[in-house]
């Protein structure tokens, strides 16, 4: 049976869009080219333009997104963002909140998430649903991309329509928090990831074989992969534009597993290592460079003819 909200969107609700970054802006293409209505805001105007070019409407500040939309999806880069577009002048609390959401798609801590949703719904009565995403911008574009969300079961399933023109997986892991404390797991696989597959990688460049032919050669083996399939090749050739997603994203995830691990008495030694290394990597290639620049941090250096 067709899905009745994208087959007939003006029956839909009113979405915004907060954050237009390397996620929010293809996030937000795809909900457009779904055929929802959109409105969107960001802090730097400049990356709303192109989007209003593609018929979502603009909107002068946060607090207008909240009051012309039932919905406000938003992705920005860590809880001081998420707590400046809420709290600050002109935020989404100063806005209308009664019988609206927000789906928070920012990788935050967990704690935070729910110290927001709490002061949000005394602020203005309006819902919160913690969603942080993994698939980085590929999955973005793609619409592949795996949310996992925490927050009340219908209202879950009132968003559902929408996050699945962004998204190939949708999960309920719990109250809100838990969609946050799935992500950290999420990330020291993913961190972890990365750093043990810049290492393989360079030993097979240092050792004199085609680096670039390992995803090939265990494809199908227990060290096959999705991020053996995407990383490796992006490693070898160097290609970090568009970036995944940047080293101080990872570290700043990373630094909250650490942060959560001894909250709970939960030992981390491997994610704790690749943190590490990604702040090796921040120092040495910046904070803004894609994390697969890590790689880089085992490059021989070149001596002087």
């Amino acid at each position: 049976m067709a899905d009745d909200s994208k087959a007939n969107p003006q029956r839909t609700e009113k979405l915004g869009y907060l954050g237009l970054g390397l996620m929010g802006t293809p996030m937000t293409r795809r909900l457009l080219k779904a055929g929802y209505q959109v409105a969107v805001w960001n802090r730097s105007e400049g990356k709303v333009a192109p989007l209003v070019q593609a018929g979502a409407k603009r909107v002068d500040t946060a607090r207008d997104l909240l009051a012309s939309s039932d919905i406000v999806f938003m992705c920005v880069t860590d809880a001081t963002a998420v707590e400046e577009v809420i709290f600050g002048p002109e935020g989404l609390a100063a806005g209308p909140g009664a019988g609206k959401l927000v789906v928070d798609f920012s990788s935050i801590h967990p704690d935070a998430a729910r110290d927001l949703a709490t002061r949000l719904k005394h602020a203005n009565g309006a819902g919160w649903i913690d969603a942080p995403v993994s698939g980085g911008t590929k999955g973005a574009e793609d619409g592949t991309l795996a949310i996992m969300a925490g927050g009340e079961a219908a209202d879950i399933e009132r968003v559902r329509p929408y996050v699945l023109a962004m998204a190939r997986r949708f999960t309920h892991m719990g109250p809100i928090g838990a969609g946050q404390t799935t992500k950290l797991c999420n990330q020291v696989i993913v961190g972890c990831a990365m750093a043990v597959l810049a290492e393989a990688t360079r030993l097979a460049v240092n050792a004199g074989i085609d680096a670039n032919r390992l995803p090939e050669a265990l494809a199908g083996g227990f060290a096959d992969s999705i991020p053996l399939q995407l990383f490796v090749p992006r490693m070898v050739e160097g290609i970090h534009t568009p970036p995944l997603g940047h080293i101080a994203t990872m570290l700043k995830d990373l630094d909250t597993v650490a942060d959560v691990a001894q909250a709970t008495s939960t030992p981390v030694p491997m994610a704790a290592l690749a943190g590490q290394l990604f702040r090796l990597a921040k120092a040495a290639r910046g904070a803004d460079a894609d994390a697969l620049e890590i790689y880089k941090l085992s490059a021989a250096e070149r001596k002087a003819v």
